[in-house]
């Protein structure tokens, strides 16, 4: 590079993984080319984490639910029935073999702060973290449905301010536990006889309102020091955190416009606490349907449009609001159904269809899924997320799945390599753990 010159700005890519047959799109299972029998198999979450790591993907990260959603008519019925988002395995299980067969790509684990000591997570994700060589990252969730609550041994989710106001306990707990070891604490000095130096590991003695722990955590520093903080708060209160907090932030929105209002709220309110634009990678989701041609693609996005089931898609927002949407027609108001229950996201994406297409909020619902995907030929493709990147909404992308895996498959042969042509992406990785490649 000449003197004088600056780098390009490069686009970040983050997979959005289940362990599940749906991801986002409800109906993408049914396609003749999505895969089910080895849902249960290490060689499928093998074989997509070489994929992703060959098209020099940042990192991928599982959603998680702490339960299965039986929100729409008080019953799962409808979600084991008709495939949704369901965790058919941990997937703190499932990532120890992604990390096995790949050396750069960063792995994400979903974990909520309401129902997990502080302890228990820097234990799990330091591990990991260790064990991966620093690519580990923890989507943090305060969790949104009472019956994750329940499973955790809680008659129901307390007050979303509450539950953030944990988090952040939680938060600065698992940090002082990962601060536990120094960089250098190790000697292993067979002849004198000394492993490590006693005086480079700490006690935390964190002690907050709703948690505390002792230390110091048992599992040395990991190479990037500690996982990766992930966070996808759309609420006011969700968003501070985030600004505090978060290092990738996973975000839904409607259109450009959306994109644009939630970027430069989360970096500004990141400036007010002393953090650098630079020090979060705001990614917002999308999804696509790729073919030779935009004919070719527009016929194979009304197929699997067809797919969709539509009670299945009223039922997946019934759960991202927390509400069972069919006792709407009972009177009651979205508000009286949801309690403390639902994410900010879902309801905000749904209003913003209602108020473009004058819906109402059940309306809304059953088109959910429906038209959200980017539709072309991979240089089409390109140039649609190369408008949104350069008109500065955004610093990269996550993608979820329409049909496993072969969405993740297409987009990483047709448009990983065009966004490299066009210098939007990287060619190969420029650190060795995820943060470092996240930096750069």
């Amino acid at each position: 590079m000449a003197q004088g010159q600056t780098a390009q700005r490069q686009m970040h890519l983050v997979a959005y993984l289940k362990t599940g047959p749906t991801a986002l799109h409800v109906g993408g299972w049914r396609h003749p080319e999505a895969t089910l029998d080895d849902i249960l198999q290490p060689s499928r979450y093998q074989h997509i984490a070489r994929v992703l790591e060959e098209a020099r993907f940042d990192g991928c990260f599982f959603a998680d639910l702490f339960g299965l959603y039986d929100i729409h008519g008080g019953s799962y019925d409808a979600y084991v029935r008709r495939g949704g988002q369901i965790s058919f395995l941990d997937p703190t299980v499932v990532l120890p073999v992604m990390a096995a067969a790949t050396t750069h790509l960063g792995l994400g684990a979903t974990l909520s702060t309401s129902f997990h000591t502080p302890y228990h997570l820097a234990r799990w994700l330091g591990s990991l973290d260790a064990m991966s060589g620093g690519r580990v990252a923890w989507n943090v969730v305060t969790s949104a449905t009472d019956l994750e609550a329940q499973n955790a041994g809680m008659d129901e989710l307390p007050p979303r301010e509450q539950r953030y106001d944990r988090a952040d306990e939680v938060l600065e707990a698992c940090m002082a536990l990962w601060n536990s070891w120094d960089e250098d604490a190790f000697v292993l000095d067979k002849a004198s006889g000394v492993l490590a130096d006693p005086a480079k590991v700490h006690y935390a003695n964190y002690a907050g309102r709703w948690v505390k722990t002792r230390g110091p955590l048992s599992i040395p520093r990991s190479p990037q020091g500690r996982p990766v903080i992930m966070q996808a708060g759309a609420s006011d209160r969700g968003r501070d955190f985030a600004a505090r907090w978060a290092e990738v932030i996973f975000t839904v929105q409607r259109g450009r416009d959306e994109m644009r209002d939630f970027y430069e709220d989360v970096k500004g309110r990141m400036g007010t606490l002393g953090r650098a634009p630079t020090e979060c990678a705001i990614l917002p989701a999308v999804s696509v349907v790729l073919g030779e041609t935009e004919s070719i693609a527009l016929e194979r996005a009304d197929y699997l449009n067809s797919l969709i089931d539509p009670e299945l898609n009223v039922a997946a927002s019934s759960s991202g609001l927390g509400a069972d949407l069919t006792k709407l027609k009972s009177g009651a108001s979205l508000a009286e159904l949801q309690g403390n229950q639902g994410m900010k996201g879902t309801e905000q994406v749904l209003r913003q269809t209602m108020s473009a297409d004058g819906l109402t909020l059940v309306q809304a619902a059953e088109k959910r899924n429906r038209g959200r995907e980017l539709v072309g030929t991979p240089a089409m493709i390109a140039d649609r997320l190369e408008d949104m990147f350069e008109a500065g909404v955004c610093d990269g992308f996550v993608l979820a799945p329409t049909m496993f895996p072969g969405m993740f498959e297409q987009f990483c042969r047709g448009v990983v390599p065009e966004l490299q042509r066009r210098g939007l992406f990287r060619r190969e990785y420029a650190g060795a753990t995820l943060r470092e490649n996240l930096r750069n």
